[in-house]
């Protein structure tokens, strides 16, 4: 018999699920019903979880070598995998995104990133020089790595297991101690990740996981701590603002990956079936709650009219549904309270003179799903390039599409933005991709693709879109403080 009282998702801090006073409602924003209620992290509650992680420094977890972590690491994306379809569960409860793409994306990727760091801090090289010196002997200069500390992780709601392990995953490859707090709209798979941690013997006090919202809650506890000695941070760019604001006096080290208004550009040599496809795809995966997504699309004035009729149709198409729907491709918003702001936009495009393609407004459906998050996919043209709703982050499922004549005059275009993390160019000629890539002010260019992920390489953004890079060896970088040995010889 299935029970009325919600489960309760607890803290876990130095090796034991502990509760807390306050606590507030996660709803799942498939059909707004209650998936638990979760623990509110007060000041004690992080103060509890910093001594832990201090002390574990200092107890075994200090004392084992670098493949011995990995060796834990590795025994911990087994028990995700072990548990792989509770992960999936509560993904999608918390998120509302179709089963197939928790399954195919998020947690194997969670699972890819503990594998992927473990083995890249055990294989991960440093440097030594021979220096001569006036003696004739000689000295020998050689680099180490040492963990940086106590880090603070504060990681989003869209990717929730993808975008913690993220982090997670390498703050503890490099020997680090982490208090980590996922959003308060996704904390289901993270205190399943927990589990994990204390089942695979990670000792206790190195991975801590606090739940709570931002001001004046866990977020701001952790980030004024004067325990916590790094910060990464993953969301929007005014919270990247006030954090970094909030370290400075310590002169913490921090890694920002903030928000976007990613460009896609469609030249006239563009292979026009797949530019669609990925247009589509860049546009409305995971209901356009990705920092990636491509919210202002340019198209080549000659096939700009042929492009929008093809993305109207394909956008009409989409199946917004239920998450475990037959052939699903879209679930709702992340909340109530986000789709308000999204739905703001909608309104906002009108007001500013945007022609509504396709969608603009809330789906009906006469069963439990009008009780969620829904919105429509939403296409506009017609817009100005300094119109707010093709300059600021909407994060939903909508994308404004405008022609362009000629690669100057895109390249100026594309970079107009206070934002800089992304971009998709669409293109069969090979020299003007590289040609425009290397002029593109982002982070990251794909191109003819999106979303392609090579773990070993860099992801940051640069403006409003981040501070910082991380993946591959640049994530060693920063979860590790590099120091320089010098022997006399």
């Amino acid at each position: 018999m299935k029970s009325d009282t919600p489960v309760l998702l607890r803290h876990f801090i130095n090796g034991e699920f502990v509760s807390s006073a306050s606590t507030f409602d996660n709803i799942c924003p498939v059909d707004g019903s209650l998936i638990a209620k979760v623990c509110e992290a007060d000041q004690a509650t992080v103060d509890a979880a910093v001594t832990a992680a201090r002390k574990a420094l200092d107890g075994p977890w200090g004392q084992m070598s670098v493949p011995q972590r990995a060796q834990l690491l590795h025994k911990v994306a087994d028990g995700i995998q072990a548990r792989f379809e509770e992960f999936v569960a509560a993904e999608v409860a918390d998120t509302g995104r179709p089963v197939h793409q928790a399954r195919s994306l998020d947690i194997a990727r969670g699972i890819a990133n503990f594998r992927s760091f473990a083995d890249l801090a055990s294989t991960a090289n440093t440097d030594a020089y021979e220096m001569p010196t006036a003696d004739g002997l000689g000295a020998l200069n050689y680099t180490v790595r040492k963990p940086v500390g106590v880090v603070g992780i504060i990681s989003p709601w869209n990717l929730p297991l993808l975008l913690f392990t993220w982090k997670v995953a390498p703050a503890l490859a490099c020997g680090n101690t982490v208090i980590a707090k996922p959003s308060e709209e996704s904390p289901s798979s993270a205190s399943l990740l927990a589990e994990v941690m204390r089942d695979a013997g990670v000792p206790p006090g190195v991975f801590n996981l606090i739940h709570g919202h931002g001001v004046n809650s866990a977020g701001e506890f952790l980030t004024r701590h004067a325990g916590i000695d790094a910060l990464t941070f993953t969301g929007e760019s005014r919270t990247g603002s006030a954090i970094m604001k909030a370290v400075a006096d310590g002169v913490k080290e921090v890694s920002f990956e903030l928000g976007g208004k990613n460009a896609a550009v469609v030249f006239e040599d563009a292979d026009f079936d797949a530019a669609v496809a990925g247009v589509m795809r860049s546009s409305f995966t995971n209901s356009g709650q990705v920092c990636l997504c491509s919210e202002r699309v340019y198209v080549h004035r000659s096939l700009f009219d042929k492009f929008v009729a093809a993305i109207k149709q394909k956008t009409e198409a989409l199946k917004i549904d239920f998450p475990d729907a037959e052939g699903v491709d879209m679930g709702p918003l992340i909340s109530h309270g986000h789709r308000d702001k999204v739905l703001s936009y909608y309104r906002l495009a009108l007001e500013e003179g945007a022609t509504v393609v396709s969608g603009g407004g809330v789906p009906h459906f006469g069963d439990a799903r009008d009780q969620g998050a829904y919105v429509q996919p939403t296409v506009w043209t017609g817009l100005s390039d300094d119109a707010r709703c093709t300059t600021e982050e909407i994060f939903g499922p909508v994308c404004h599409i405008a022609p362009f004549d000629d690669e100057e005059e895109i390249i100026r275009r594309v970079n107009d933005s206070k934002y800089g993390l992304a971009c998709a160019l669409w293109t069969t000629n090979l020299s003007r991709a590289h040609r425009v890539a290397r002029r593109i002010h982002v982070g990251l260019v794909w191109v003819n693709t999106w979303y392609l992920r090579d773990l070993r390489t860099p992801f940051g953004g640069v403006k409003l879109s981040g501070l910082g890079r991380e993946g591959g060896r640049y994530s060693l970088d920063f979860y590790s403080d590099v120091a320089n040995i010098c022997v006399k010889l």
